[in-house]
């Protein structure tokens, strides 16, 4: 089988399991199968928001965020469960230690999709054998179905594994990417978002073929770095390797600000590490990040720093949620001399479809709510500045602030590109 393998190149997989809660579900109650079913964080309120659905259900328009009575008046016969995260968690680690039989080089990027780098495995079989040997033996084994792209790179494998679902694999060669994808809107390009798309919009891009030819300085004035990268996409390039360890990584976003005065106003102090924790939860959710674990950077006016920080319970993205922690470790770790510099930091950052948080039913239901509010704030700040909506304590006007008073962002950002 060494002759269906590349020379030079790669064998990359990305298998993403179909409908994975939903498909989960079936799994543990077979008279499922078939039939219209959703997951919704509350199953017995109005108010209840589709978490995922079955095929079955999608056909009749079905979708995901939708609010439960929506979904129930477009498909009045829709099977509702609330979500069992623990089951879905065991279902996850299952599915990760059926394909690290296949190889070693397996790179989850959430609970129900990774990467795998087969390019050493060809004494198991051609490439599409061993992806229909990996479909076949988690559909036998877990009841669970899914879709694989067949690609050189993880970024086509991630493409080809959405053009066929439920359980379709797809090849897809550098050869065919003018032909396949360049003719597709960009925004259904993997790494472009809604929010990008219309900026790419702005200067005539529509396809991702049209991305594909972009002006390299327009594209970085309109984008940074991922201007850059996004258009390697486009053609095809991505020279990132699978990482089984990638996910583990210890990762953080943080910013610290040097105070204009040395200041023992603990109100004020408040205020400050407020606004830093409102800064951070930003930039976090922008990433679709979770915390588990937040810290307090406290520098005193003789230089003297301390540094301290407090794990989580559950994962978190919220700026309260952040506020509290560190006004926690604040609280505790403040000896009342005057702070010149404070800095706040997520660490042990998780993407958010990978953290498998305990939710009860209530807290579910509150934090579904709170999401489309949150993206509307960061979109606010994002287009108008930090200011438009703020809480909390105002610096004095009659204080000036030191020539040297600075933001610092110390931050590892997890899957930046």
């Amino acid at each position: 089988m060494k002759e269906m393998y590349p020379k030079n190149g790669k064998v990359i997989l990305h298998v993403d399991m179909n409908s994975f809660y939903a498909s989960v579900e079936v799994a543990y109650d077979p008279s499922l199968q078939g039939k219209p079913l959703a997951i919704a964080g509350n199953v017995e309120e109005r108010k209840g928001i589709i978490v995922t659905c079955s095929y079955e259900a999608r056909a009749f328009g079905v979708k995901t965020t939708m609010p439960l009575w929506e979904a129930k008046r477009k498909c009045p016969n829709l099977i509702v469960r609330k979500p069992n995260f623990e089951r879905y968690r065991r279902a996850s680690l299952a599915m990760f230690d059926i394909l690290r039989t296949y190889t070693d080089l397996v790179e989850p990027v959430s609970i129900d999709e990774g990467y795998m780098d087969i390019t050493g495995c060809y004494e198991k079989g051609s490439p599409i054998e061993i992806a229909s040997s990996i479909q076949e033996t988690l559909q036998k084994t877990l009841l669970l179905p899914c879709s694989i792209g067949i690609a050189p790179n993880k970024f086509l494998a991630k493409m080809a594994s959405d053009m066929k679902k439920p359980l379709g694999i797809t090849v897809l060669r550098k050869r065919d990417v003018p032909i396949i994808l360049w003719p597709m809107p960009v925004g259904e390009m993997h790494g472009v978002g809604s929010k990008t798309a219309e900026k790419l919009a702005s200067i005539n891009i529509h396809t991702i073929g049209d991305l594909a030819k972009g002006n390299d300085i327009q594209l970085k004035q309109l984008l940074g770095i991922n201007g850059e990268r996004i258009k390697q996409r486009a053609n095809g390039i991505d020279n990132r390797l699978v990482d089984p360890d990638a996910i583990s990584e210890f990762k953080s976003i943080g910013n610290s600000t040097t105070l204009p005065y040395d200041s023992t106003d603990e109100e004020e102090l408040l205020g400050v590490i407020k606004r830093l924790s409102n800064s951070v939860g930003a930039r976090i959710r922008r990433k679709d990040m979770l915390s588990n674990n937040v810290q307090l950077m406290i520098r005193y006016s003789d230089r003297k720093t301390v540094t301290r920080s407090r794990k989580l319970d559950n994962p978190i993205d919220q700026d309260e949620e952040i506020y509290k922690a560190a006004k926690r470790l604040w609280t505790k770790h403040w000896n009342g001399e005057p702070i010149r510099l404070l800095g706040v930091t997520a660490q042990e950052l998780v993407e958010k479809q990978v953290a498998f948080k305990q939710l009860d039913l209530f807290s579910y239901e509150k934090e579904a709510k709170k999401e489309p509010l949150l993206k509307v704030i960061d979109e606010l700040k994002g287009k108008y500045g930090n200011e438009i909506l703020s809480k909390g304590v105002k610096l004095p006007k009659d204080k000036k602030p030191r020539d040297n008073e600075h933001g610092t962002s110390f931050e590892k950002d997890f899957l930046s590109d």
